[in-house]
């Protein structure tokens, strides 16, 4: 078997029939039989295949920014295509709806992937502003004293700083011994009322 000489002509990046032959002699000059082996290189008909990175649905609320977590692609003989990918992202996410994000890719020989979507659901604004007291809770005041309240601020998950748009309810009475309450509530521009504060 050590002597055998084999010829191997097969080029695996061209498409062909290629013969590979084996031949011995023995220590007396006899020659075998030559034996052959077909070995046929067809073209490459196998697709990539793409893989999503993260979850196949998002759920984001209106407003909030969206970062698309991508895809893989492997194809059996180009390896990793991902560079390649040609992703189509419709995301509006100033607008409530459903979008198909879309992974396509083809490898050397024109290959086409089966196209790979990602569902993302931008939803309505339900998140609440929040409300902060400026200032402590609780004031005393002496009667006929002057009394200027603290206020408060307000900050929005979409809309940001909305303080100006705080509501102040302030029935202080300081000629008139007494418990008062002032309120301060806030909505959204979504109509998310804030949990009213109050001093």
């Amino acid at each position: 078997t050590a002597s055998i000489v084999t010829v191997n002509p097969v080029d695996i990046n061209t498409v062909g029939i290629y013969t590979v032959t084996y031949n011995v002699v023995d220590g007396a000059g006899n020659n075998a039989v030559q034996v052959t082996r077909t070995v046929n290189v067809t073209p490459d008909v196998t697709i990539p295949v793409i893989t999503l990175i993260g979850s196949p649905t998002v759920n984001i609320e209106l407003g909030n920014s969206y970062t698309d977590a991508g895809a893989t692609a492997l194809d059996n003989i180009d390896g990793d295509i991902t560079a390649s990918i040609v992703t189509a992202n419709p995301v509006d996410v100033n607008t409530v709806g459903t979008y198909n994000v879309t992974y396509n890719v083809v490898d050397a020989a024109g290959n086409a992937a089966a196209q790979v979507t990602r569902t993302v659901n931008v939803t309505p604004d339900v998140t609440i502003p929040v409300i902060t007291l400026t200032g402590s809770a609780a004031v005393n005041l002496e009667l006929g004293s002057p009394y200027t309240d603290a206020g408060a601020t307000a900050l929005d998950n979409i809309d940001g700083d909305i303080t100006a748009s705080i509501v102040t309810v302030n029935p202080v009475d300081i000629n008139t011994v007494g418990s008062y309450t002032v309120t301060y509530n806030v909505s959204d521009a979504a109509g998310n009322a804030a949990v009213q504060v109050s001093r």
